[in-house]
């Protein structure tokens, strides 16, 4: 299995993503993009601040990787998330899967970015019209 992963401060590019997972044995590839949105419950967001302990987060996003290889039969995946501040419709996360089958890239997907969520230390400061709040990387 084959796997590229990265934090950045740079715009994340979707389709140098999907580019890079491209392969002739994969006949399935996922792709999930995570967006900034403008509003959490009921509030205006106007901007996210996005920050991680590196070393650690990449040691976890690799070992997130490692483990979704071994449940599904993947042949590549891929795992970009940016830091620093992002501005409304901007992408902090990327992450995509190809498999020689769509299932297993769907899954592997899913599971990557439910576990990220929870085990990455990478945290996330929403920024309101009237205040600001730290909040971990999952909802």
């Amino acid at each position: 299995m084959n796997k590229q992963i990265k934090l950045s401060v740079s715009t994340l590019n979707v389709m140098e993503c999907v580019d890079w997972v491209m392969s002739p044995e994969c006949g399935g590839i996922d792709v999930f993009i995570g967006t900034v949105r403008n509003a959490t419950k009921g509030k205006t967001v106007v901007r996210l601040e996005f920050e991680a302990y590196e070393k650690m987060a990449i040691s976890e996003l690799e070992k997130i990787a490692d483990q979704a290889s071994i449940k599904w039969p993947v042949q590549k995946m891929l795992i970009h998330h940016r830091t620093g501040v992002l501005q409304i419709g901007e992408i902090p996360v990327i992450i995509a899967v190809a498999a020689a089958h769509r299932h297993a890239a769907f899954e592997a997907c899913r599971y990557i970015i439910d576990t990220l969520k929870q085990t990455v230390p990478i945290w996330k400061k929403e920024i309101f019209e009237d205040g600001e709040v730290w909040v971990a990387v999952h909802p």
